[in-house]
């Protein structure tokens, strides 16, 4: 999941409030982000891919505020009435390289100009945006000016690198644009993506003035916003025009939150006439149908009350014939449909265990031999003194290279890296939950009961399901013979007779790992971390484990006429 370091202070400036790490954690259980840890004043929550909104400090808060029921509704991002009009013109020559531009204007509320809190935010959520939506700017980027000196229509066009004189942001003197491209670490690293040849992309006003060279660096002298300044200008530069869209109206996030108002850009291409599309100079409105929500949530809503869940979701909602028609913000591109209004109501509205329902059934069933052989081992795990887990099959990349890179199932076209994995094993899962819990004492003892796929080269159709239980011991003193004891022991409770014997894991330490074997057939292996899978996990502490094939164990267990 994405994380981001935030200001507690900042956070709790806008909330008005103070947030200990209990209350936190209370606070954003309602909403899509998790709280991962506080020191001093850093703040390191995860969120959903969906959600990059609440990696901001505004964004959060607002979220905040409506699950806290202090705010509903979405906050004032009102059309600035008097702005008078802007326009960007795109030549022909970027759409080989990078086509699409949005923009937008921004303006400060009276007598409340921008100030420095709120330009380190801007900027570190802009960073943040570069990393996710952007690709690392590959796909999108953003730029953020100040209007005082700019003059419209700006034009964004491949010009002649040895044409191009620059300053760049944080400098005061100008040098032409090879020399920045040759010595400049951001032109070495994201040029590629603003440059053809000896072509590069640049943006300029109607004087001529150079605001910056996209999607590399803003220049010093026109496109350095500063506190004090009362108007900016927000653009993006990428290879779509959704893409840009949405990064651009996530940043937005930012300033609506603090009582800014907007006013639109027109984008066309130089040659055509003032038709331009303009930035979302309106929120999109999405009708929920109340048949839908029915259908998909089981319940029975009253009007207000799917109003004041949409509302406390920080959306605009008002009843319509049928249903309602909801006001989706810019900085929720993550809402597309019914199916998602549906889950922004049973989110704020909170789902609760004692909801579920017994459907009616006609017959009396029952649990498989083999399902009631795989529960018997969590008594055992707890007795052990270990946590149960329920992880996803799915893991991450990091956790996978942490490990040797074991044989596994790669996600085509993942989310995220940390869902790109099949699991081969239930040991991926528990190295991730223990990178994951570093900030907690030890000892840990972790133990799960679930599938895995199996990978290509195991003799059996790659991808086929099978049940492992497994268990992580991690603590000081503790190895490899404990977890052979503990194999013993739940083998033993199972009144099973089975054999260790060496083997080399290419995540154990050598000499400290075996394979366990039950009539000749291999049923489970254990061993000890290696130094350096528990130094990429983070892990200040050995950590041993014992995992059981539980679908190679139940025949060899299971009673006769059982199947």
């Amino acid at each position: 999941m994405p994380q981001e370091h935030l200001s507690l202070s900042r956070l709790e400036r806008l909330l008005g409030s103070s947030a200990t790490e209990a209350n936190l954690t209370e606070w954003l259980f309602p909403t899509k982000a998790e709280l991962e840890r506080i020191h001093g004043d850093d703040l390191t929550i995860s969120v959903t891919p969906d959600r990059l909104d609440l990696l901001t400090e505004t964004g959060l808060s607002l979220a905040l505020a409506g699950a806290l029921d202090r705010t509903r509704g979405p906050p004032p991002w009102p059309r600035r009435p008097d702005a008078e009009r802007f326009a960007v013109q795109i030549d022909r020559s970027v759409a080989p390289l990078r086509p699409a531009l949005a923009a937008i204007r921004v303006h400060a509320p009276h007598g409340r100009p921008l100030d420095s809190d709120l330009l380190a935010e801007a900027i570190r959520f802009q960073e943040t945006l570069h990393a996710t939506v952007g690709r690392d700017r590959r796909a999108a980027s953003l730029g953020m000016y100040p209007l005082r000196e700019l003059r419209s229509p700006l034009r964004y066009a491949l010009e002649p690198i040895d044409q191009v004189r620059f300053t760049p942001l944080g400098e005061t003197s100008a040098r032409t644009a090879r020399e920045f491209y040759a010595q400049h670490p951001f032109a070495e690293k994201y040029g590629a993506y603003g440059r053809v040849d000896d072509r590069i992309l640049t943006l300029r006003d109607a004087e001529g003035h150079l605001l910056s060279l996209p999607p590399i660096l803003n220049s010093g002298s026109y496109g350095e916003a500063r506190p004090g300044d009362l108007d900016l200008l927000l653009e993006s530069t990428g290879l779509t025009e959704r893409t840009t869209q949405e990064i651009l109206g996530l940043l937005e996030v930012v300033f609506a939150g603090r009582g800014w108002s907007w006013s639109p850009v027109s984008v066309h291409p130089a040659r055509e006439a003032e038709s331009a599309g303009a930035a979302r100079d309106v929120p999109i409105r999405i009708h929920l149908t109340s048949r839908a929500l029915a259908e998909r949530t089981g319940y029975a809503l009253s009007p207000p009350e799917v109003e004041e869940w949409l509302r406390r979701a920080r959306l605009g909602a008002r009843a319509v014939p049928g249903g309602w028609e909801v006001e989706v913000p810019p900085w929720r591109p993550d809402l597309l449909g019914e199916v998602d209004l549906t889950e922004e109501v049973l989110v704020a509205r909170g789902l609760t265990a004692e909801e579920g329902r017994i459907l009616p059934s006609r017959t009396r069933g029952g649990r498989l031999e083999e399902v009631r052989f795989r529960r018997r081992w969590a008594p055992l795990f707890l007795g052990l003194g270990a946590t149960p887990l329920c992880n996803t099959v799915l893991v991450s990349a990091d956790t996978v290279e942490a490990l040797g890179s074991p044989p596994a199932i790669r996600i085509e076209n993942p989310v995220s890296r940390e869902y790109a994995y099949a699991r081969p094993s239930l040991l991926l899962s528990m190295a991730g939950t223990l990178r994951r819990n570093t900030r907690h004492g030890y000892p840990q003892i972790w133990s799960e009961i679930g599938p895995i796929l199996d990978p290509p080269g195991t003799g059996r159709a790659a991808g086929s399901t099978r049940y492992h239980a497994a268990l992580a011991w991690a603590e000081e003193g503790r190895g490899f013979s404990d977890v052979a004891a503990i194999s013993d022991c739940l083998l033993d409770a199972l009144d099973v007779s089975s054999v260790r014997e060496p083997f080399d894991h290419s995540s154990a330490i050598v000499g400290r790992s075996a394979r366990v074997r039950v009539a000749g057939v291999e049923v489970a292996e254990l061993g000890e971390l290696h130094p350096r899978v528990l130094e990429a996990l983070g892990v200040p502490v050995p950590v041993a484990w014992f995992e059981a094939d539980l679908s190679a164990l139940w025949p060899l267990v299971r009673p006769s006429g059982t199947h």
